[in-house]
């Protein structure tokens, strides 16, 4: 099982900060440092100093980090046009020499596209469909040929299709509980599937779907990789989970209930329970990040458990 850190930057967080957790997720051993693509705070959190840009983050941590996967959970696809995120991700893949995963997703958030100024379609699924198609046609085009697309949303010709990432291909993760069209995107374009915040029994259900999907498309399941993304709130006694959940607004029972929270060992049995429901890969969604012995608890006590 696979403990990846998981951050919201919008809710309030300096690049410094997003910086000094991403070196600790290295140090400590996780596999890798993603972050959500909001400009806009959500709930009553101040949001203070303000949104950082996901992609700028992105590459500044490829060059300040040696080891950890970067990526996106998830790129919104009305936030940037395709081709683009191709150059922007391909660009980033190279800074960090090779440690790049792509989520992206058809974004959901009307208000933050509202307070900046970003136009909010109402056929998102199909832009999202092509933007999938276009960026991993940019670049899967042979150097020294052009990419060009006529689609319903999004138009390229005669494209140089560059730069090229520096790996050969860049994973790409599709998510979401939809049931039939997500499965069936999810079949043609992911390299990982991810499931947020869901339940055992939804996140059996929907793996389910996925698997079902990739047959029917040709092909094998186990060609992707199954993951959940779910808040985290661990201490050492009841006390420090209680201190740990008012920290970030949460309710003890209520976290235990829809996340990974309590003792070590309740969270490891957790995570076990999600693996026997097909899950290899957990995003820790960490809401207080400024709180790394937190994460240093979670590498010791919960990690070394699952490795």
């Amino acid at each position: 099982m696979d403990l990846r850190i998981f951050t919201e930057p919008q809710q309030g967080a300096s690049y410094d900060t997003l910086l000094t957790v991403a070196k600790a997720t290295e140090d400590l051993g996780f596999d890798a440092f993603f972050r959500s693509d909001h400009y806009l705070h959500m709930g009553s959190v101040s949001g203070l100093p303000g949104p950082t840009d996901a992609w700028i983050t992105l590459a500044g941590l490829a060059r300040e980090t040696k080891r950890i996967r970067l990526g996106t959970l998830m790129t919104a696809a009305t936030f940037r046009l395709p081709g683009v995120l191709a150059i922007q991700v391909a660009q980033v893949d190279q800074m960090s020499g090779g440690r790049v995963e792509l989520g992206l997703g058809a974004a959901w958030f009307e208000a933050e596209h509202t307070a900046y100024g970003i136009p909010f379609p109402k056929e998102k699924f199909g832009r999202l469909e092509e933007q999938l198609d276009i960026v991993t046609g940019l670049w899967a085009t042979e150097t020294g040929k052009t990419f060009s697309y006529d689609g319903k949303f999004y138009q390229l010709a005669d494209s140089p299709a560059l730069p090229k990432p520096a790996q050969r291909k860049v994973p790409v993760l599709i998510g979401g509980l939809g049931a039939k069209r997500t499965p069936r995107l999810a079949a043609r374009y992911a390299d990982e599937f991810n499931i947020p915040f869901a339940s055992l029994a939804d996140t059996q259900a929907q793996f389910g779907r996925v698997r079902a999907a990739a047959e029917e498309a040709g092909r094998s399941a186990d060609d992707l990789a199954y993951s959940n993304a779910l808040v985290v709130c661990v201490g050492k006694d009841d006390a420090e989970v209680a201190r740990r959940a008012a920290a970030i607004g949460r309710d003890v029972d209520e976290l235990k209930e829809n996340g990974l929270a309590g003792s070590p060992a309740e969270v490891v049995d957790k995570i076990g329970r999600y693996a026997e429901a097909g899950s290899s890969r957990i995003y820790l969604q960490l809401l207080d990040l400024h709180d790394l012995d937190h994460l240093e608890l979670i590498s010791s006590q919960v990690q070394s458990q699952l490795s």
